[in-house]
This record gives structure tokens, sequence and C-alpha cells, in this order.
């Protein structure tokens, strides 16, 4: 988790270093937009491949490489000639948009190996506040940073968090020879069936392609799961919104000093995220119960509620307030989710993080188009408004799944029971809303 502050930082420097270098190199503003767009796109299409990736090496190695990546791509804008810079940049973006994702899905599917099953609310709601924490202190330093010691020195600084990670992932005390857990179980068995070490290879291509149909057959016969990802990837457009909203609003309440209102939502929205995996830490290890997938639904609801509010022009305390709201919300669903998707069986993991990244960076790469052409035309609080109201919808929807899904666990439950077979217990996967994936 530390490791994984420290290059959350160095991204979210970078994040503003890079948009602002991309302009200054190409003197377009198209350019910073195409610059976004390869990210996310590289992004999308990594997740699509997460999953088989990860079926075939380690996690381990996979993190350690991400980062090496990407440190290697900021040394390359650092060393490159003058003349190479356009390209570079394009490169980069692709290079980070690609590895950062693989790193994600590496390390959200791989927390219940690393703490074990009964603790990955905690260790998400660290994850989550160590990265609200980095962002704050990203974003508040990136102008500084840029401003007094150059564009070289952020690059410099990014690439040194990406090392400090690589190096924490390469402490740990996992294995990098197999799939860590991610199905190896079926892969060491298809090696000892072999009889050969130079059979091993055939067997594990073919243990992989074979567990990558069956995962993702699987997670399509699970209605509800597949409802929370498209949700996921819903509430990501919606992000795009206010994210693209946020400076046209805040230029419009005070085109003076235009960055008072970003920041300080943004720094008040951390703190409510901070706070929120406070709260949530404490009820993991009270009832040693996580807040499940009916807790995504309606967090999802309150978080695009408050977004929607927080542009529609009430003065400073309640705007603070609503931010606060907004901030605590979005770290409940950004918990609730990620630990929900990690109670899947060990082989479907993965494959349902790699879906969800696929769809994440593609509802939050067409929003970022969508609203910027919407935002010439409509008001930031019309804009944010659609956005977010989709993601209400979707919410709306899912949860009703959920509860439906839950009271017929129940009733046959409670049929069982008064049927003489209460000894069943109920049924497999109820304690997950429903959104159980069969291991068969």
């Amino acid at each position: 988790m530390a490791g994984y502050a420290i290059s959350s930082y160095g991204t979210f420097l970078n994040l503003v270093a890079l948009n602002l270098y991309v302009y200054a190199v190409t003197d377009r503003a198209l350019a910073v937009g195409a610059f976004m767009t390869v990210r996310f796109a590289a992004g999308f299409l990594t997740g699509l491949v997460a999953g088989p990736l990860l079926a075939r090496w380690s996690a381990k190695g996979v993190m350690l490489w991400a980062n090496l990546l990407q440190a290697a791509a900021m040394l390359l804008l650092v060393a490159v000639p003058d003349d190479h810079h356009t390209a570079a940049l394009f490169t980069v973006s692709a290079v980070v948009g690609a590895a950062g994702t693989l790193f994600m899905v590496a390390f959200r599917s791989s927390i219940p190996l690393m703490v074990g099953e009964g603790r990955t609310t905690w260790a998400n709601s660290l994850m989550v506040s160590r990265r609200s924490m980095a962002m704050v202190a990203g974003f508040a330093s990136s102008g500084v940073v840029v401003s007094l010691l150059g564009y070289t020195a952020a690059f410099l600084a990014d690439m040194g968090t990406f090392l400090v990670c690589a190096l924490t992932v390469a402490l740990l005390p996992m294995a990098r020879n197999a799939a860590d857990g991610v199905g190896a179980e079926s892969v060491a068995g298809a090696e000892d069936g072999a009889g050969a070490e130079d059979g091993g290879r055939g067997a594990r291509d073919e243990t992989g392609r074979i567990r990558s149909s069956a995962a993702l057959a699987a997670l399509g016969a699970a209605p509800a799961l597949l409802l929370m990802v498209a949700l996921r990837g819903v509430d990501a457009l919606g992000s795009s919104s206010h994210n693209a909203a946020l400076p046209v609003y805040s230029t419009r309440l005070d085109a003076d000093s235009p960055a008072v209102f970003v920041s300080v939502f943004w720094c008040v929205w951390a703190i409510g995220n901070v706070l929120a995996q406070q709260v949530l830490s404490r009820y993991a290890k009270r009832t040693e119960r996580a807040v499940g997938s009916l807790g995504f639904g309606l967090g999802t609801i309150v978080m695009s509620a408050t977004f929607i509010l927080a542009f529609a022009g009430f003065p400073w305390v309640a705007t603070i307030v609503i931010a606060l709201l907004a901030g605590a919300a979005d770290g409940l669903t950004e918990v609730s989710y990620t630990s929900h998707l990690q109670t899947l069986p060990s082989g479907l993991r993965t494959h349902a993080f790699g879906l969800s990244a696929t769809v994440e960076n593609l509802g939050f790469g067409i929003g970022m188009i969508v609203v910027a052409t919407a935002l010439d035309a409509f008001t930031p609080l019309s804009v944010v408004a659609v956005a977010h109201g989709a993601a209400i919808v979707v919410a709306l929807v899912f949860v009703a799944q959920v509860l439906r899904q839950r009271n017929a666990s129940r009733k046959a439950t409670a049929e069982s029971d008064e049927g003489g077979s209460g000894d069943a217990g109920p049924a497999r996967g109820s304690h997950r809303d429903g959104a159980e994936v069969s291991g068969g």
C-alpha cells in the first residue's frame, strides 16, 4: 500500500504535468484530447486481455513489470530528442494507459491472497484512502513542481515513484513462477498430468484457454454481476462529466481565480473519502462483514446525486457539505465494488476485474468526448445532471435486482426449513446478494 500510494502521487502529479506538456509541445488543445484518448484506449484494450494474461503469468510479475514499463516511459520523455517529443508523448500515453490498467487489475485481484479473504474490506479501504491522499498531494504540488523545477523534474519524480512501487512489489512474499492462486491449482494439475517438463507449457496454454472461456461463460451467466459492472461503466461516464465540467463551472464562478473552487472541492472530497474509509474499516472489523453490492448501488445513487447538486450554485457552506458527502459516497462505492468482486472464485476474479477495467475505461473515454462537446452548448449543471442521472437510473435497477434476489433467497431458505431440510442452510452465494458465480 505504501508503494501504491507513492506511485499514485506520481501519477496524479504527472496527470497535470503531462497534459500541460502536451499543450506546450504541440500548441494545440486537440492534441491534449488525443493524448487522453490514446491513454484510455490503451487501458480499454488491456482490460480485454488482462484476465488471460494473469491466468498465464503471476500477479507479482505483472505488477513488477507494469511499474518498470511506466518508469521506462517517463525516462523516454526525458531522454528523447526534441524532434521526437510528439511521437514519444503518444507512446508514453499508450504505455501508461496499458501498464496502469494491468497493474490495477493484478493488484485488486491479488489483495485476497495478500491479506486473506476476511480482511479485504480493510485492505480496500486502506487502498482507496491512500489514493485519495495521494491525489490531493499530487494535484496540489503539480503546479509548484512544474513552475519551479520544470517538466523534466516532474517526469523524473514520477519515474522514481514507479521504481519505489516496483521495489515494494519485488519484496512481496508472493510466488513469481505461478499464477498466484488464480487457477494455479488447475495449471499445476495439467503439468503433473503431462508427465514431462517439455509438455508443461502446452498444458498451461491449453488450460489457460479453457479456464478463460469457462470464466467468461460463468460471468455471462450472472446477470447481477454483469449489471454491477455495467453500472460501474455508467458511473465512469458520470465521473467524466464532473471532471470536465468542474473547470468550466469554476471559471464561471470566478474568472480571476478559477482554480479556487476546483481545489477546495477536491480537497473536501478527499477528506470525505478518507473519513468513509475509516468508518468502513471499523465496520468491517466490528462485524466481520463487507458492505456488499447493495451498498455499492445505494452509494452510487448518493454519489451521483451529490455531484449534480455540486453544480447547482448553492452557497459555499452547502457546497462543502455536498463535496464531503460526494467523497464519502465515492469511497463507499469503490470499496464495496472492489470487495464484492474479490469474493469471486480465484479463477474468475481476474477476468471480472479485467472486464471491469475495460468497461470503466470505455465509459470514461466516451464520456470525456461527449461531455466536452456538450459543454460548448449546455450548462455544466445540465450536462452533469444527464450523465449522473443515467447512473442513478441504472443504480435503481441494480438495487431492485439485488433486493429481489435477496428476498428470493430468504424465501427459498424459509421453505427449505419448513420442509424439514433446514440443515442445508441458505443457498450458496446468498451472502453475495445474488451475484455469486458457480465455481463449476
